[in-house]
C-alpha cells in the first residue's frame, strides 16, 4: 500500500465535485515526475490525501478529504484532443507522453487540514507539500504523515 496527496484547485475541481462524481480520470498532469508516479508509482487501492491548492480566506490551502487510485495507469487521451488545454502534440497514441489513473471518492473532512497547521504540526516535519517551492501536482505521503493528517481532521 501507498500513500499519496494529491492537488487539485478546490474552486476548478474538488473534492465536493470528486465526491458528486465518485469516480474520475486524473488528467492533465503535464509534469514528469508527477507523470511517473501516477504510471510507476500508484497502485490500485492505494490511499490518497486530496487537498485544495489557491485558497481563500473562506476556504484555506489544505487537505480536504480521501480517495483512492481506482485503476491501473492508462494513456491520458486528453494529450490527443486539440481542442483540449492538456493537448501535447509530441504525444501519440501509439505512442504515448502522459498517463493517469482514476481516483475514486472515499470521504470528505468535516475540517480541513490547512496548510499552516500541516507546517506546524512536528509530526508532519519533512511532509512534501509544507517545503519551499514544493509544486507538484501528485507527491508521495509516508504512512505516519498520511495517519497524522487524518488525526488532525477529526
Amino acid at each position: 500500500m501507498n500513500y499519496w496527496l494529491i492537488k487539485s484547485e478546490g474552486d476548478c475541481y474538488g473534492i465536493d465535485d470528486l465526491k458528486k462524481d465518485k469516480k474520475t480520470p486524473w488528467s492533465g498532469v503535464r509534469n514528469f515526475q508527477a507523470r511517473n508516479f501516477m504510471k510507476d508509482g500508484m497502485k490500485l487501492g492505494d490511499k490518497v490525501l486530496f487537498y485544495h491548492s489557491n485558497g481563500t480566506k473562506e476556504s484555506p490551502t489544505g487537505v480536504y478529504g480521501l480517495a483512492k487510485v481506482a485503476s491501473k495507469p492508462y494513456p491520458d487521451d486528453t494529450a490527443f484532443d486539440k481542442r483540449d488545454d492538456h493537448y501535447d502534440p509530441k504525444s501519440k497514441k501509439e505512442n504515448p507522453t502522459w498517463f493517469l489513473v482514476d481516483m475514486a471518492f472515499v470521504s470528505k473532512f468535516k475540517k480541513p487540514v490547512t496548510l499552516s497547521e500541516i507546517k506546524f504540526e512536528p509530526k508532519l516535519m519533512g511532509i512534501m507539500v509544507a517545503q519551499v517551492g514544493s509544486r507538484l501536482s501528485i507527491q508521495p505521503v509516508s504512512k505516519e504523515h498520511f495517519e497524522t493528517i487524518l488525526k488532525m481532521s477529526s
